[in-house]
């Protein structure tokens, strides 16, 4: 299995006043690309400082995705991402893991997600506004991606001056 990303975007968004979120990639488009743009099984991280505040997989494009969770009001069971409440930006990572014999099965992309929250939990604490997680029995390549997306971020104990909000 291999990894692409991550591609990276910045988040803007202030639900106060609407429930949108606005993009914008590296190249300062106010779009998404890649596999960000396609109906294929991703896994996302949400940081903030660095730090993964958020970890999810989606077989959705990352637009639709992002308007579900920022739209949610909770009538239907689905409140939409608690770290929307919180912060008025973020960065989006997001990783397209290739396995060699085939697109990424939902399953695999869930199992890396329940790897990458159980090495951030490793480092601290659970990622502070992960509200679901699923954990599926992982194997060796599982675990490899999952540590080489965490190569990406600083854990807290790295940064003594950080101050969590």
């Amino acid at each position: 299995m291999n990894l692409t990303g991550p591609d990276r975007y910045a988040l803007t968004f202030d639900t106060a006043k609407d429930n949108r979120c606005l993009v914008q990639c590296a190249k300062g488009t106010p779009r998404f690309s890649g596999p960000a743009s396609q109906r294929v099984a991703k896994l996302y991280v949400v940081s903030r400082d660095n730090w993964p505040i958020y970890v999810g997989v989606t077989v959705q494009t990352m637009r639709t995705r992002l308007r579900l969770g920022f739209t949610a009001t909770g009538a239907s069971g689905y409140h939409g991402y608690a770290w929307r409440r919180l912060f008025k930006d973020a960065v989006l990572d997001v990783w397209c893991p290739i396995p060699a014999n085939g697109p990424l099965l939902p399953i695999d992309a869930e199992t890396i997600e329940g790897e990458v929250v159980f090495l951030i939990r490793q480092s601290g604490q659970w990622p502070r506004c992960q509200t679901e997680i699923h954990f599926h029995e992982s194997n060796a390549d599982h675990r490899r991606i999952a540590t080489e997306i965490m190569r990406h971020y600083q854990p807290a104990s790295s940064q003594p001056d950080r101050i969590i909000p």
